[in-house]
């Protein structure tokens, strides 16, 4: 249901992008088998209360600090407790007179995702509502996933975007919540699914179901997992070698300029490598000084960055996938499609660059045999 009392920007502010129905039902799916007359279900973000089907369970409530919201959820359903509240403030199982013996507590839900220094709607971010100082986070996502930790709740099923998970950084801002909770199952959906924010290039979200666990899980747990998606494939994190193995992604306060430096743009992930460029002429803050001895393997992002379009969009997040033994076989193609699009290269290559049609077909080839099943899925990036 669109939040249609919501203008733009207080959209963006809330982080509130309502949910479609299909993720709705995928979400219970994963949770009814854990379902018994003493459970609790709580969504802390209800928005208009799509999560809070009441299909028998003890108790049920919704919180939102929208208080338009919780008007319309009310009159979608007469089974819920409904809380107007801000729930990253005071958080307790008190606040909402959930008992802490004898109930099995499940949360359930889409929070907000809002990331206060991303740039993207930089211009119009002006949140000012409280957070605990013990899950503060200048993404509100991450601080909605310590807040559940602090309710210890049983199990937890939520959407949010994959990156939280497959981003090392990311991973590490959520040590409380990853030493208490371990993923037990997570379906990819890609964000322009939902309507309100499909202006913008689309990400990977995760539809995470979660078990509290007392020995948590690390980072090699989730290079290892085995994300679903909805056309019932998998993804794995390591199944693949990254470009981080071999050259920077970002620049070096202690890099070099010098009259015949190369310079690349800094490189985040493979959405960022969609947007952004690759080879620029001109120094800037957001430039990487080349280090040369490695100027193969920034050719070879620059022609990755051509052919993102056979990766299926579950990718976004991810660095610059790499088979290095197999790219060696390829280089002279790599390197020859980089300098048709980059002329001034090729005074620092020591090659004669091959024919286009020669090399379209050695390229198509490499990534073939790169992606293998996850080449050319039908899944718009």
């Amino acid at each position: 249901m669109s939040q249609a009392h919501l203008d733009y920007e207080d959209r963006v502010n809330l982080g509130s992008y309502y949910t479609p129905l299909k993720f709705v039902q995928l979400a219970w799916e994963l949770i009814e088998p854990y379902i018994d007359s003493q459970t609790t279900i709580i969504d802390t973000a209800c928005g208009y209360g799509d999560f809070l089907k009441n299909y028998g369970q003890s108790y049920t409530i919704g919180c939102d600090i929208d208080e338009d919201a919780i008007d319309v959820a009310k009159k979608n359903t007469n089974k819920v407790q409904f809380f107007r509240t801000n729930a990253l403030h005071n958080v307790s199982r008190k606040k909402f007179g959930i008992p802490h013996q004898h109930t099995k507590l499940i949360v359930v839900g889409n929070p907000p995702y809002n990331d206060r220094t991303s740039l993207i709607r930089h211009k119009i971010k002006q949140i000012d509502f409280e957070v605990d100082e013990d899950i503060a986070s200048r993404d509100l996502g991450i601080s909605f996933l310590r807040s559940y930790n602090k309710l210890e709740a049983d199990f937890i099923c939520v959407l949010h975007p994959l990156s939280y998970l497959i981003k090392q950084t990311n991973f590490r801002h959520l040590k409380e919540f990853t030493a208490n909770y371990k993923l037990i199952d997570g379906i990819l959906i890609s964000s322009g699914e939902f309507p309100e924010s499909a202006k913008h290039t689309p990400f990977p979200i995760i539809i995470a179901f979660y078990q509290r666990d007392i020995k948590g899980m690390d980072y090699d747990y989730i290079r290892s997992f085995q994300f679903r998606t909805v056309e019932k494939k998998c993804f794995c994190l390591s199944d693949f070698d990254y470009i981080t193995s071999y050259i920077s992604k970002y620049p070096s306060k202690k890099q070099q300029i010098l009259d015949d430096s190369l310079f690349f743009w800094t490189m985040r992930d493979i959405n960022a490598l969609k947007r952004n460029r690759t080879f620029i002429q001109n120094h800037s803050s957001n430039t990487i000084v080349i280090d040369k001895t490695k100027l193969d393997y920034y050719a070879y992002v620059d022609v990755f960055k051509r052919n993102i379009y056979r990766l299926p969009f579950y990718f976004g997040n991810c660095d610059v996938p790499i088979d290095d033994k197999l790219f060696k076989q390829y280089k002279h193609c790599f390197i020859s499609d980089a300098i048709r699009h980059h002329p001034y290269l090729e005074n620092h290559f020591q090659i004669e660059p091959m024919e286009k049609e020669k090399t379209d077909i050695e390229l198509d080839k490499y990534f073939r045999l790169l992606l293998g099943r996850y080449h050319n899925c039908n899944t718009v990036f």
